[in-house]
């Protein structure tokens, strides 16, 4: 999507993701679209992604964090035997880490002018993640490891997705994609540790 108008001075473009050619607006154009459809906060004419199918992939992300919680509280709460200790710490700091990734998302669907979808009638059925309660501590963390690598695939997708439309969204997953990233590395280490756990491959 080009913005009408150009600098002033002399036109500036640059290539976007698409190599097309995208003109920088005046500051007079900037202005009048500005004072347009104010009611609509931070989504200006100049957004270009489809705002309904973003908020809808976000309430879907805001469903799989809030799962990823009651999951790793749940563990947090029944790690018992071998490296219990250990992954209990784990269990409640990724269980921290994933209430604040539903806190970002929760605010930037306000900010894109949609609701939050908290109900908990609908939530295993929008998120992406299951909840699995584990039957041991190394079914549990197996459990998380899963669950982390269908957020990372998740994540990575609708970043893709949403692209240069919406880059505040976009750079927001991307965040939250690192930290799932290091969620699953934490818990495949923890299988690791001990084989009474199991291994995982490395290939």
């Amino acid at each position: 999507m080009q913005p009408s108008g150009s600098l002033s001075q002399s036109p500036s473009s640059a290539a976007g993701s698409s190599g097309a050619a995208m003109q920088i607006s005046d500051v007079t154009t900037l202005r009048e679209r500005a004072r347009r459809h104010i009611e609509e906060g931070a989504v200006t004419e100049g957004y270009g992604a489809n705002r309904e199918m973003v908020l809808k992939l976000l309430n879907e992300a805001l469903a799989t964090e809030l799962v990823c919680v009651l999951r790793y509280k749940r563990h947090y709460y029944m790690a018992q035997g071998p490296q219990s200790d250990a992954a209990a710490a784990e269990f409640l700091e990724h269980a921290k880490q994933e209430e604040e990734h539903a806190d970002q998302i929760a605010a930037r669907i306000v900010q894109l002018g949609g609701e939050p979808d908290f109900s908990p009638d609908t939530l295993t059925s929008r998120s992406h993640a299951e909840y699995k309660p584990g039957t041991d501590l190394g079914d549990m963390i197996k459990e998380d490891l899963v669950a982390e690598r269908i957020a990372i695939d998740s994540y990575r997708e609708m970043a893709r997705f949403i692209g240069e439309g919406d880059p505040t969204t976009r750079r927001m997953l991307e965040e939250i994609l690192a930290v799932e990233e290091e969620h699953a590395e934490d818990l495949a280490s923890l299988l690791a540790k001990d084989t009474s756990l199991g291994r995982v491959g490395r290939g």
